[in-house]
């Protein structure tokens, strides 16, 4: 992108889909979720009330993140993705940005953007970060009323030396995905893997959220991208882990770009 002086980009994996990224003078939490292990139990406006077991304790607490300016949430309407703590916390971020229909539902400081559309977060020194919501589709098309509206997000700002970031939300692999290297150059991508399954909640063993296979597919897009994995633990219902991610990676050839972070421990990205 720019030739300016680059800003130093941090990610913390807290577990689950929750990450703490630091750009510059920036914070972004994604999606979170910060209840302890145990049965996770809510109230959902898209499905009625189910449970969910929860199977690892967030790596950081939210009262150790210090000043967030902003939660890109990419939907509010499951608890793996927004969970009783992390829906509590959400008034202390600067500002919450999900869907239109989500942003309706939380009210206070939630931020509809709808899909392709923009938001821009100053920071200091003159550091801007671009917002652009991104296509999910959270599972296979017949229960797409069924789950709701998801997003994904690209985070782009001047001083980029690889590409923008990506966090793709829960999605599986489907058409529209493609038009994201289209309009831009990733340099770094969150995938949410795990294969996300419930029976006893849907009905059927449709997946969910990306394969290792559906992960690996889409990271062939990317060909510029390191892709970390993110929500491919913590929960029973996730049927895939690192050992599946590892594999389907090794077998596309495509093992140099995957990158498993530390839990709890902020990691210097080159981006």
């Amino acid at each position: 992108m720019s030739q300016a002086t680059p800003y130093p980009v941090r990610i913390t994996h807290i577990g689950g889909p929750t990450a703490l990224i630091e750009i510059g003078s920036l914070r972004f939490l994604t999606d979170p979720t910060f209840g302890q292990a145990g049965p996770q139990s809510i109230v959902s406006p898209t499905f009625g009330a189910y449970t969910l077991e929860k199977k690892a304790a967030p790596s950081v607490q939210a009262s150790e993140l210090g000043e967030v300016h902003a939660v890109l949430l990419s939907h509010d309407q499951h608890i793996d993705n927004l969970d009783l703590e992390g829906r509590a916390y959400l008034p202390q971020a600067g500002t919450v940005l999900t869907t239109p229909v989500g942003a309706q539902r939380l009210g206070g400081n939630a931020q509809g953007v709808p899909t392709w559309e923009t938001v821009t977060l100053a920071g200091a020194d003159k550091l801007r970060v671009r917002v652009t919501s991104t296509p999910t589709r959270h599972g296979p098309v017949e229960l797409a009323e069924m789950m709701g509206d998801v997003t994904g997000w690209v985070l782009e700002w001047e001083g980029q030396q690889r590409g923008a970031l990506y966090i793709s939300g829960d999605t599986v692999l489907f058409e529209e995905l493609q038009e994201i290297p289209r309009r831009f150059k990733i340099g770094t991508a969150l995938l949410h893997l795990g294969a996300a399954a419930n029976r006893r909640v849907l009905g059927t063993d449709s997946n969910l959220t990306f394969t290792a296979r559906e992960g690996a597919l889409f990271a062939k897009e990317l060909p510029a991208a390191t892709i970390i994995p993110i929500h491919y633990e913590g929960w029973s219902h996730l049927s895939e882990g690192r050992a599946e991610i590892e594999s389907a990676f090794t077998e596309a050839g495509l093992e140099k770009q995957l990158r498993f972070l530390p839990f709890g421990q902020p990691v210097l990205i080159e981006a």
